[in-house]
């Protein structure tokens, strides 16, 4: 299953968005829906909220009345958190009950309003945010809800403001236009990236790779989208184990290919056996590779790559003080403060990706532009090419572990 998480400030259009994914076949699970079911005349907490709020909550009907529950509970910061003590499990265990009622499906979507604000997207493999700006919406407030301008403000104001949003997002869907527009985007989105995501999933297959060229950083968020997918890693496995941005894209100003390569550390080679599974249900399928030191000396570590085509993401799963773990943080960190070095890494790096796809017999613009999007081999010859650098740096920088 591919949990995807849907948010986006108020008047955005999340329901409109939501209502595209199911009509492709996706699966929806609505956060608004639920916070009403659990409170629903019937239901135990309901009761729960009486017992603690007093019967004034209650309208003539006996059902909830929202204004009065407010006035009663953010009256102060204890009785707020009487309110969220009760209100969060019964929302989290209803929202579980309907995740395994999809358990079958390809692609389940959870509209939350508030995903940033709650500081869920690490949850999920990978979050759409439907992208207005504020005033945008605040007229949409008020022209379509007949809200006035002081309520939708403070509405507005209330929740993640938009920079936050696009930060913690995957993916922006501008929804600023037309519906045609958006009906576009959406399909593009789904097409590209939603269902090849989906399948590879499911067949824990790795996404096809970028076709051999360097990026400039200033074209990539590199450090953002580190940051997301580390954040999914640490709470997809526990936040057990460390995990750390390394490689290129690691080091501000350098260009790269357009792969996120991260490390995680485990005590040892059982616990990488152990753990992949897991890594596989949150799309990092992997095996058991080695690390070349160099002079014919390997080291065990696990690889696992991911299945999102929309991202290119290396994971490579360390043993705690072992070679391949200390060089890699110790050489990203002499990239990042030694100009010099970074310059001579450069230079490298441009000599051979033009000499590889020229002993390919392929033209390096075309093969920028392949509509493919992959040259494994291509690849593999570059970091073949690159591996007598990296003995004179594992020499230089781990030096104790030739003795």
């Amino acid at each position: 299953m591919l949990r995807i998480g849907l948010t986006g400030g108020i008047g955005a259009g999340k329901s409109t968005v939501s209502a595209m994914l199911v009509d492709h076949g996706a699966a929806l699970i609505d956060a608004d829906r639920i916070a009403r079911e659990v409170v629903a005349p019937g239901e135990p907490l309901l009761d729960s909220l009486v017992e603690a709020f007093g019967p004034q909550i209650l309208d003539a009907e006996g059902a909830l009345d929202r204004a009065a529950l407010a006035a009663a509970a953010f009256v102060d910061s204890d009785r707020t958190a009487t309110l969220n003590g009760l209100m969060h499990p019964a929302i989290r265990d209803r929202t579980a009950e309907h995740f395994a009622r999809h358990a079958e499906a390809d692609i389940v979507v959870h509209d939350v309003p508030l995903l940033v604000e709650n500081s869920m997207t690490p949850g999920y493999h990978l979050n759409l945010l439907v992208d207005v700006p504020a005033e945008v919406r605040l007229g949409r407030l008020m022209d379509s809800r007949g809200m006035d301008r002081a309520d939708a403000e403070a509405r507005i104001a209330r929740q993640a403001d938009d920079e936050t949003r696009r930060a913690a997002c995957d993916v922006i869907i501008d929804n600023s236009g037309d519906i045609e527009a958006t009906r576009d985007a959406v399909r593009r989105l789904l097409e590209t990236r939603i269902d090849p995501f989906a399948e590879n999933l499911v067949a824990q297959r790795r996404a096809a790779r970028p076709a051999l060229r360097l990026t400039d950083p200033a074209d990539a968020d590199w450090v953002g989208d580190a940051a997301r997918v580390i954040a999914k890693l640490r709470h997809g496995t526990g936040e057990r184990f460390a995990i750390d941005h390394i490689g290129s894209t690691s080091v501000p100003e350098l260009p790269a290919k357009d792969v996120i390569d991260l490390q995680l550390i485990v005590p040892d080679l059982d616990t990488a056996r152990l753990l992949a599974p897991r890594l596989a249900e949150l799309g990092y399928p992997g095996r058991e590779l080695s690390d070349h030191l160099g002079e014919g000396d390997l080291e065990g570590k696990w690889f696992h790559a991911n299945t999102d085509p929309g991202r290119a993401v290396n994971l490579h799963v360390r043993t705690e003080g072992s070679v391949g773990a200390r060089f890699a943080l110790v050489f990203r960190d002499l990239l990042r403060t030694d100009a010099g070095e970074r310059e001579r890494y450069l230079e490298l790096k441009r000599g051979l990706v033009e000499r590889v796809i020229s002993e390919a017999g392929t033209d390096a613009e075309a093969a920028a532009g392949s509509a493919a999007g992959s040259d494994t081999e291509a690849t593999n010859a570059y970091a073949e090419a690159k591996e007598p650098y990296f003995l004179e740096m594992r020499r230089r920088l781990v030096s104790e572990s030739f003795d």
